[in-house]
Parts: structure tokens; C-alpha cells; sequence
């Protein structure tokens, strides 16, 4: 038996998923770290505000659309504006959460390598937050803004001298768009369906919601994308599994045995 056909020096078919005791540590972790990290940024209002001008300054200089030509399709009808509150208080971490869920359960080798991902975007995230204080454009009045959370609801914010759970400051990046993204890319490598291309309606549809809500810029989300362009550029994704001319099934350059194509078709069929 030579060193390509003996068992112990080709890969296992399926990488062994994480010890899930160790795996939710890990996210309630990340969660936690999220949550009190933006703590840290409080108690910088003027300075939050400085910048929020300096951002809507930034984005007409650009050239950039205004954020108020999205709101008012929203304001078309109380039902429409409702429904955009709901998806930013209520999609952002379930969405996230079932992403990860799933792959841990079905694409293990992405799953660890989309929880690196989403935890070095949301550290990078926190460092900005940190540094560069924003009020987002519905706290500021030379948007002509309406917090349309406030005046619809529902709201996952109190008022800002009051809101103790969370930091209303951190505008830049914004994580729900940064994160709705990933979690598109994370299902578009990891499955092969040709539908997957219709995951990228998530960010897409968070994209408007965030701003048309007016809890975000323009430039939160471009900032966002380009922070988690550079993080996916580093961590590189799991390959995918080719196929030879012969019908064998190569994992990185290792044939795996013929016992183990039918494992893995199978499994690729019923994940589609």
C-alpha cells in the first residue's frame, strides 16, 4: 500500500464539526464582546455629532445619493414603514444565528470559516466604533430625517441619554449590513444550487432598510462592505471539492475512494 492509498494519509471526506459546547462559547462570546465592546464608545456626543455632520458633508461631496430619496418610499404607508422597523429589530441576529446554525450542521469546514470571518469583521468594527463616534442620520437635524422607528415603531432604541443597552453612536460600520452580507456570501460558496445568487437579496433589502429607517449612512455600509471585503481576502473559504474525468471526487489534490464518492454525491444531492 502506497502513501496515496493508504487511509491515513488522505483527508476525511467531511471535516468533523466543532465540539458545539466549545462552538456556542464561542458565539455567546463574540455576542458579548459585540455588545459590551459599543459600551466603551458612550459618553462621546459632541464628538458623535461632529462626525455626522463631516459624513453627510463627505457623501454630497461624493455625490452620493441622499439617504431621503429612500425614506420617502417608505413613508408612502404606516404598513410599509412598520414592516422596515420590524426587519431591523428583528432580522439582524436571528438571520445571523440560523446562517451559522446551519452551516455547522450541513458545511462544518465553511462554518468554521464564516465564524472567523463574522468575529474579525466585528472586531475591526469595534476598533472604528471606538474611534470614530457617529450619531446616525436620524439624530441629525440637517438630514431631514424621520426616525421612523420612533415615530412608528417598533423601536429597539430609547432615548440616547437613557439607552443603557446599547451604543446609538456606533453608526460606522454598520454590522447589519455587514453582517446580512456575509451571511449571503457564506450560503453562496457553500452551496451550489443555482438559486444561491438570490441570497444577495438579504443585504441588498437590509441596505434599504437601514438607511430608508435613517439608522444609517450610505458610508456605514460602503465601510462596512470594504472592511469585510478585506477580512474575507485574508480568511480565505474552504475549496470546493472537484470531480476528475474518471467520476473520483478530489479533495484538495487527494482522490478519495471510491466508497467515499457515493458518500459525498450523496450528501451534495441533498444539500442542493
Amino acid at each position: 500500500m502506497n502513501a496515496r492509498t493508504e487511509p491515513g494519509k488522505a483527508e476525511p471526506v467531511s471535516p468533523a464539526r466543532p465540539p458545539i459546547a466549545r462552538e456556542l462559547l464561542l458565539v455567546a462570546g463574540l455576542f458579548l464582546v459585540y455588545k459590551f465592546g459599543r459600551q466603551l464608545a458612550t459618553g462621546h456626543t459632541a464628538e458623535a455629532f461632529r462626525n455626522a455632520h463631516d459624513v453627510w458633508h463627505a457623501e454630497r461631496w461624493l455625490r452620493l445619493p441622499g439617504e431621503g430619496a429612500v425614506q420617502s418610499l417608505l413613508l408612502h404607508g404606516d404598513t410599509l414603514t412598520e414592516a422596515a422597523n420590524t426587519y431591523y429589530a428583528a432580522v439582524h441576529f436571528p438571520a445571523t444565528l440560523a446562517f451559522l446554525v446551519w452551516l455547522y450542521l450541513r458545511r462544518p469546514a465553511h462554518y468554521v470559516w464564516a465564524r472567523r470571518v463574522l468575529a474579525a469583521l466585528t472586531a475591526a468594527a469595534l476598533v472604528l466604533h471606538l474611534a470614530f463616534p457617529l450619531a446616525p442620520p436620524r439624530m441629525l437635524a440637517a438630514t431631514g430625517l424621520v426616525d421612523t422607528a420612533r415615530v412608528y415603531g417598533p423601536s429597539v432604541y430609547g432615548p440616547p441619554h437613557s439607552d443603557h443597552l446599547s451604543n446609538q453612536f456606533a453608526a460606522m460600520p454598520s454590522l447589519h449590513f455587514g453582517w446580512a452580507l456575509m451571511v449571503a456570501i457564506g450560503l453562496i460558496v457553500a452551496t451550489r444550487s443555482r438559486w444561491r445568487w438570490l441570497w444577495l437579496l438579504h443585504p441588498l433589502l437590509t441596505l434599504l432598510v437601514i438607511v430608508g429607517t435613517a439608522n444609517h449612512y450610505w458610508l456605514d455600509a460602503l465601510v462596512a462592505g470594504a472592511l469585510l471585503g478585506i477580512v474575507v481576502a485574508v480568511v480565505r473559504a474552504p475549496r470546493r471539492r472537484a470531480v476528475t474525468s474518471a467520476g473520483r471526487v478530489v479533495a484538495r489534490g487527494v482522490p478519495v475512494p471510491a466508497a467515499a464518492d457515493e458518500r459525498v454525491f450523496t450528501r451534495a444531492g441533498a444539500g442542493r
